[in-house]
C-alpha cells in the first residue's frame, strides 16, 4: 500500500535528500547537488524562507521510501506575474503511476489550501535552482547546474494531466570549424562604436567589490522577463557570492562597461564540476574536495552560467562582444567544449548565440502546467 506523509522529522529530511541518491545510485548520466546545501533547505534561517512558502512529502510502500516531491509556493512570482501558482520541484519516483499520482496529490491538496489554482514545474524557489524535466538527452551526462531524471518522469506526468508550458534547450558548443577572425573584428568595432570597455579586476573579491550591485541589477533587468525568474533578495545575492568564491575563476567571467562605467553586458561561465562530485554524491569529503580543486583548476568542459545585456543594448550587437570571449575560453587546447546549460526555446537572442559555434543541440527539459482549482 502507498502511503505519503509530510515530512517533520530529522529522519525523514534525511531520507527526503537520500532517496535520488539511492534511486540513481548507478546511473552514469545523474550529478548530484552538494549534499549540505540540500540540508540547508531545513535550516530556519534558509534564504528562501522570506519569500516561499515550502511544503515536502515523501511516498512510502511499507517502510520503504520509494517517492518524494518538494511544493513551493514563490509569493514574489505570484505577485509579480498576478497568479495563483504552486511550482513543484524535487520530484523523484519509482516508475509506479500511483506512486506520482499521492505525491502530486497531496502538492496539490496543500496549495488549494492556500487558495492556489495551478501547479508548475519543476521550477524551484528562483531561476538559480534545477530547473526544468528532461525530456530528450537520457543518455547525457547532467552538468552540475541542472537536474537528470529518468525518461518514464515524462510519462509520469502527463498521465496526471500535466502538459508542456515551455522548453529548455540545451546544447555542447564547440569553436567554429572555420574562424577567419570575423567575430573578434565585430567585437571590437561593436565596443569601439559605443564607446565601450571591458571591466578589470584583481580577483573574484576585487571584482565583486567593484561590479556587485551592478552585476545584479543588469541580471534582473535583463532577466525580468524571462520564464520563472524573481527579483534577487540579500539572502540569494549572499549565496552567488558564496558560489563565485568556490568556483568561479576570474577568467571566466566577463563584463563591458560603457563610458560612464554602467554595466551593459556580462557573461559567466563555470568550469564544470559534473564528474567531482558524482563519486562523493555531493559530500565534500576530503577526497571529493580534491577532485573539486582539480576541476576548477584544470577543467576539461565549461559550464556557460549565464549571459545578460542592457536591454536597451540588446539590438546593438554587444553580445557579440561576449562571444568574442568565449571563443577564447574554447581555443583553449584543455577545454574540450561548453555547455550551455538551459536557453528557453523561443529566446531568440540567447539561441542566436551560438549560431557563431558549432552547436550540437543535445537536451531537452520541460515545465509543466495544470489547473487545480
Amino acid at each position: 500500500m502507498i502511503t505519503v506523509k509530510e515530512v517533520t522529522t530529522k529522519k525523514e529530511q534525511k531520507q527526503f535528500i537520500d532517496f535520488p541518491l539511492r534511486l540513481y545510485k548507478d546511473c552514469p548520466y545523474f550529478v548530484p547537488p552538494l549534499y549540505g546545501d540540500e540540508k540547508g533547505m531545513f535550516k530556519e534561517g534558509f534564504i528562501y524562507n522570506d519569500c516561499c512558502d515550502i511544503v515536502n512529502f515523501l511516498a512510502f510502500d511499507g517502510d520503504k521510501v520509494v517517492g518524494r516531491i518538494q511544493g513551493i509556493i514563490q509569493r514574489a512570482s505570484n505577485e509579480k506575474h498576478h497568479e495563483k501558482r504552486v511550482r513543484f520541484t524535487r520530484f523523484d519516483a519509482v516508475d509506479n503511476k500511483q506512486v506520482a499520482a499521492k505525491l502530486f496529490g497531496a502538492v496539490e491538496s496543500w496549495a488549494k489550501d492556500k487558495g492556489m489554482d495551478t501547479i508548475v514545474g519543476p521550477l524551484g524557489f528562483s531561476d538559480l535552482e534545477r530547473e526544468g524535466m528532461l525530456v530528450d538527452g537520457f543518455d547525457q551526462l547532467s552538468t552540475f547546474e541542472e537536474q537528470y531524471n529518468y525518461a518514464y518522469y515524462p510519462k509520469l506526468v502527463e498521465s496526471l494531466g500535466f502538459e508542456k508550458e515551455v522548453d529548455w534547450t540545451e546544447s555542447k558548443i564547440y569553436p567554429p570549424e572555420n574562424d577567419d577572425g570575423t567575430m573578434q573584428k565585430m567585437a571590437d568595432f561593436v565596443m569601439k562604436r559605443y564607446n565601450l570597455r571591458f571591466g578589470e579586476a584583481k580577483n573574484i573579491n576585487d571584482f565583486i567589490e567593484k561590479y556587485g550591485d551592478d552585476f545584479f541589477g543588469l541580471i534582473d533587468k535583463g532577466y525580468e522577463n524571462l520564464y520563472g525568474t524573481v527579483p534577487f533578495t540579500e539572502g540569494m545575492k549572499r549565496e552567488i557570492i558564496k558560489t563565485f568564491k568556490l568556483i568561479v575563476d576570474l577568467k571566466h567571467v566577463a563584463i563591458i562597461l560603457d563610458e560612464n562605467n554602467k554595466a551593459v553586458c556580462i557573461g559567466i561561465c563555470f568550469p564544470s564540476i559534473a564528474k567531482a562530485v558524482q563519486k562523493s554524491q555531493g559530500k565534500l569529503t576530503p577526497l571529493a574536495l580534491m577532485r573539486l580543486l582539480k576541476a576548477i583548476k584544470h577543467p576539461s568542459v565549461i559550464d556557460f552560467g549565464l549571459i545578460a545585456v542592457d536591454p536597451s543594448y540588446l539590438n546593438r550587437g554587444v553580445s557579440t562582444a561576449i562571444s568574442a570571449e568565449i571563443l577564447k575560453i574554447l581555443q583553449d587546447d584543455s577545454i574540450e567544449y561548453a555547455e550551455t546549460n538551459l536557453n528557453l526555446e523561443d529566446n531568440a537572442a540567447i539561441q542566436n548565440q551560438w549560431k557563431r559555434f558549432k552547436e550540437v543541440k543535445h537536451k531537452r527539459r520541460r515545465s509543466y502546467v495544470k489547473k487545480i482549482g
